[in-house]
């Protein structure tokens, strides 16, 4: 490859980052399907995983004198040519979308509720899709949990408190595992269990404690919950899915647009109501387009891959 072909493909893969990343600060967008969409997916989540695996041999084998030769070996499976632009990539984008998204949060929160409530309802497509044929395990599973997560998030809001940092370390390692899952949004699962607009705020305010217990969390969160989440979804699918999707589903009274200061509910203002349905049906029709273009190049894939096997297997 020459050097400006080799310039315009880091150039792509910024780019691809910046789109992941500003998926992860809107909540209702997976930044796992955008990466799907860009064509990223499998060498994000493969390079992460030899990261972690890479970083606990050389936990585990230098001390005890084995060297880093296991180490080095995972180390070297991660794609870095595509990873490290796709990082920087992110990176940028969640700081102008934290800086923008902020702002907004503050002064217009029945409009940003709004948006994000589309968003969510028209992702919760991709588990109900996902776990095939519902039967009565399955809906009964899923409406207890979003009758269990409609109750934790009706819970009082702490006010202004600071949260804890311990609690901020947990709440980053369970969003970090919508990474792993396309469709589930990270930002949604740190809206509903009331980090969000702190964690923007850290971002914003360049808060290298609250930042560094957060990536702490993540990469825990990445090396423990990641794999057993993919290990539920390979030996307990269905079950998984369906519960899954009735936490988003419960998790959605957090984002009702009418609230108090302490995440009370009230009743619609009936000034606001039209715009508020058009933005919802604005942040649906966001989703459902994204997932109309991953369907497409999906299905695109699929195809090239039975042309390939079909020649391969002629000669």
């Amino acid at each position: 490859m020459s050097r400006l072909g080799s310039v315009a493909g880091v150039g792509i893969d910024v780019i691809r980052g910046a789109l992941i990343g500003t998926a992860e600060v809107v909540p209702g967008v997976s930044g796992g399907t955008i990466a799907l969409i860009v064509g990223v997916y499998d060498r994000l989540i493969g390079s992460a995983a030899a990261v972690v695996r890479g970083t606990v041999s050389a936990i585990v084998d230098v001390p005890s004198g084995r060297g880093t030769a296991r180490a080095r070996g995972h180390f070297s499976a991660v794609s870095w040519r595509v990873i490290l632009p796709v990082l920087a990539g992110m990176a940028v984008a969640v700081l102008v979308a934290s800086a923008l998204l902020a702002p907004a949060i503050d002064s217009h929160p029945v409009e940003t509720r709004a948006v994000f409530v589309g968003l969510i309802l028209a992702s919760l497509v991709v588990p109900i899709r996902m776990v095939g044929r519902w039967r009565s395990r399955e809906v009964l599973l899923a409406v207890l949990a979003a009758v269990l997560a409609f109750v934790l998030t009706g819970l009082p809001a702490a006010g202004d408190a600071e949260p804890q940092l311990w609690f901020v370390a947990v709440a980053a390692a369970i969003a970090i595992c919508a990474l792993v899952l396309p469709g589930v949004s990270g930002s949604f699962l740190l809206l509903a269990m009331g980090l969000y607009a702190p964690t923007l705020e850290a971002v914003n305010d360049r808060d290298l404690v609250y930042l560094g217990v957060f990536a702490l969390g993540a990469v825990l969160g990445l090396a423990s919950f990641a794999p057993l989440l993919q290990w539920l979804l390979e030996r307990r699918r269905q079950v998984t899915l369906a519960i899954m999707t009735g936490l988003m589903l419960g998790s959605l009274r957090a984002l009702w647009p009418w609230q108090t200061e302490t995440g009370g509910v009230l009743a619609p203002e009936g000034a606001q109501l039209p715009m508020v349905i058009a933005l919802v049906v604005a942040g649906a029709a966001l989703v459902v387009g994204l997932l109309f273009v991953e369907s497409r190049l999906v299905r695109r894939r699929i195809a090239t891959g039975r042309d390939v096997l079909a020649e391969s297997t002629a000669e």
